[in-house]
């Protein structure tokens, strides 16, 4: 039938290798399904990557229409001719430090102790968008005073989903104006449209040069200022110093410079910070008392939402934090959040808040009330506000 070829082969003998192949069979579908997954969990791994500890945006979302608080305007820096990097309006004097005297021997210096809960980042939880938003110069500062509970206010008010502030103390108006304010911008961390970016450093309310540099950089920058009863803040401040050098003095000796006259020696940084009434002076020429909020340091142990409420409504923000935000740890003396900033845990102070005071005699302290008393009444006047120290 077939026409025969060399050989006597047919022409249906051609080997197989001169006609069409089939199509190779297609991949098993477990190897389909196995590329896939590794696909999805390249992804998920960059994606998770890129976001890592970059949300504390996130809950402010929740809020951006609420209008809970005006815009703040970011304030100008001064760019000299033919320079790229800011310039401050004016040269920074050199800062002035309260430390004299007795504190070169006790080592009192004028940052508040740092707590191990308080870093510089929040938790990648609470982080999620941190690549939103841009640095803002703080619109407000809590600039006061030391031992007087500025740490537990910033860690309170950082629970608000519209506050964002930086943990650490930035110290640039006393010690690092020279850096510039560029340098401080880059410290705070980022916000949306809508939050509001604060720090705290205690040690501004005693730097004589620091109201003229806030109020270089923004005539409208809101200041809270903590306060406490001078005589036990100065306490306090001799327990924080003694806890890291045990062989100092004590505390009657430091107290007063000459025991048997009854005269209290003002040179030493516990008892001069006390002296409220002069350290306000200076700022209230440069910045409206309405601009200036004063919280108790007492009233925030005791009444922490009440406090909170003011600081809240001060701020121009919705008042979000609440009686429900806190409960009281017998333990440490405390109110403590039942739920801290990007955290569904409770969260206290550190150990180094609410140390044991020493026992003083109480001829010592009738001595120091007696003293601070006609401070306390001018601070009172100044303020508007009777804090009941006396």
């Amino acid at each position: 039938m077939g026409q025969r070829l060399s050989g006597g082969r047919s022409c249906l003998d051609v080997p197989g290798r001169f006609l069409p192949q089939p199509p190779p069979p297609p991949p098993p579908v477990r190897r389909k399904l196995a590329l896939l997954f590794a696909m999805l969990c390249i992804w998920l791994y960059m994606f998770l990557y890129s976001c890592a500890g970059s949300c504390t945006a996130a809950p402010g979302l929740l809020l951006l229409g609420s209008g809970s608080r005006a815009t703040h305007a970011q304030p100008a820096l001064i760019t000299a001719p033919n320079e790229t990097s800011p310039k401050m309006p004016f040269r920074a004097p050199p800062a002035n430090s309260l430390v004299a005297g007795k504190d070169k021997t006790v080592g009192a210096g004028s940052q508040e102790e740092q707590s191990p809960e308080a870093p510089d980042s929040p938790s990648p939880i609470s982080s999620f968008f941190s690549g939103a938003g841009s640095k803002q110069l703080p619109q407000a500062i809590i600039i006061g005073v030391k031992k007087g509970g500025t740490r537990a206010l910033l860690e309170f008010l950082r629970v608000h989903p519209d506050v964002r502030a930086v943990g650490a103390e930035p110290h640039f108006f006393d010690r690092s104006y020279h850096k510039g304010l560029a340098w401080y911008r880059d410290l705070m961390p980022r916000t949306l449209e809508g939050q509001i970016t604060m720090e705290k450093t205690p040690s501004y309310f005693v730097t004589r040069e620091a109201p003229a540099r806030i109020s270089a950089m923004s005539k409208d920058t809101k200041l809270i200022v903590v306060v406490r009863d001078p005589v036990t803040r100065a306490i306090s401040d001799y327990t924080q110093t003694l806890s890291k050098r045990p062989d100092i003095p004590s505390f009657e000796s430091l107290t007063f410079r000459n025991r048997s006259a009854g005269l209290i020696d003002t040179s030493w940084s516990a008892i001069q910070i006390g002296l409220y009434a002069k350290h306000l002076e200076p700022w209230l020429r440069h910045f409206p008392l309405g601009q200036m909020l004063f919280v108790s340091g007492e009233r925030l142990v005791s009444d922490p939402a009440g406090e909170l409420r003011r600081v809240q409504d001060f701020l121009g923000l919705k008042r979000i934090i609440t009686d429900k935000h806190f409960y009281f740890n017998q333990t440490k003396g405390f109110p403590c959040l039942k739920k801290a900033e990007g955290s569904g845990k409770p969260h206290c102070l550190g150990k180094t808040k609410g140390r044991a005071h020493p026992t003083i005699a109480r001829e010592v302290l009738r001595q120091l009330r007696d003293f601070y008393r006609p401070f306390n009444r001018k601070f009172y006047q100044m303020t508007g506000r009777d804090f009941g120290w006396d």
